[in-house]
């Protein structure tokens, strides 16, 4: 693929076909566990790491897999790559498992993955797959962790609470606090408080995509004059 190609691929993962904000996939996991930071980086990581290895692994062996078997062997290489990620997890993250919950284990099912493999990996090479998987999961990472920052801010008046979780004893301090008299807003830890979050920040997104869309039709006019 051409320069052009790649960078198509990394605007499309982060912003124009991001999987959170406008294919609207993976949202089970991404409104139950953005409570704070850490969980959303958490199971943005696990996500990560999961696509970049499938769409690696589907690209690579596309070529030699009959079209009647390809969703069962996609599902396969998912589930996988997500139990030795779960393993790893319980051993190394015990205490973040424990709080992602059954959300690590449904990453196997979670539509992103095997979406990006059907569309993406089996149709094109692996390096072009393997970047669009750490795109598009990086895309999906970074709402999980606003709409998690912005929960955690309003809920509980900090940011980063339990980082030692993700990022072990030296990170205990890196809990920042707005203010010891803050009281809370308990709607925003509520599922509720997640729609909402996502709605602010889609919202914020359509408004960006149209002021730039205004500004190329006006760039456009000028041109043309």
């Amino acid at each position: 693929m051409s320069e052009v190609d790649y960078k198509k691929i990394i605007k499309e993962g982060l912003w124009d076909n991001n999987p959170a904000l406008i294919q609207m996939l993976g949202l089970c996991p991404l409104l139950a566990v953005t409570t704070n930071v850490v969980n959303g980086f958490g199971l943005g990581m696990a996500t990560l790491i999961t696509l970049m290895i499938s769409n690696f692994s589907v690209s690579l062996v596309r070529d030699y897999l009959l079209p009647e078997i390809r969703i069962p062997i996609y599902v396969l290489i998912i589930a996988v790559n997500v139990t030795v990620i779960e393993l790893l997890m319980q051993a190394f993250f015990h205490d973040l498992y424990t709080v992602l919950g059954i959300f690590i284990p449904l990453i196997v099912t979670n539509c992103i993955i095997i979406g990006r493999a059907e569309a993406f990996a089996s149709r094109n090479n692996v390096a072009s797959a393997w970047l669009d998987g750490i795109m598009m999961s990086v895309g999906f990472m970074a709402v999980l962790i606003i709409l998690g920052g912005m929960r955690e801010l309003l809920a509980n008046g900090t940011l980063f609470d339990h980082a030692h979780l993700m990022f072990g004893e030296i990170a205990r301090d890196w809990t920042i606090t707005l203010s010891d008299e803050y009281q809370g807003f308990l709607f925003a830890a509520l599922p509720p408080g997640a729609f909402m979050g996502l709605a602010f920040i889609l919202a914020f997104k359509n408004y960006i995509d149209q002021r730039a869309t205004k500004t190329s039709a006006k760039t456009a006019i000028l041109a043309t004059d």
